[in-house]
């Protein structure tokens, strides 16, 4: 099974939309643009979001078991993923690679 490389690229904030629909939430989100995650297959790294983890966990290991290609050529690079949590309102991008390190 491979390691995972977990980037965060990108982080969005819909401020017209949480004015309008969401109650007032204190630190919703703690992840920063840079930040870098390494999975050991099914585990989530410490300090990732639990939410985002939901989100990204099905790609995770089916990289880390070998999987590629997703969506016939989706990406640019087979060996990886592009996903974002599923937070409406403060959607965060996250760029998932296989690393040929073995966990």
């Amino acid at each position: 099974m491979k390691k995972i490389r977990i980037t965060v690229l990108r982080k969005v904030c819909h401020r017209d939309l949480m004015e309008k629909y969401e109650n007032p939430v204190e630190n919703a989100c703690c992840m920063e643009e840079g930040q870098v995650f390494i999975a050991n297959g099914w585990q989530r790294p410490e300090g990732l979001c639990e939410s985002a983890w939901e989100t990204m966990s099905p790609f995770v290991m089916g990289l880390a078991h070998g999987a590629e290609n997703f969506y016939d050529g989706w990406m640019k690079n087979p060996k990886s993923a592009m996903v974002s949590c599923n937070d409406g309102f403060r959607p965060v991008s996250f760029f998932i690679e296989t690393l040929e390190e073995e966990v």
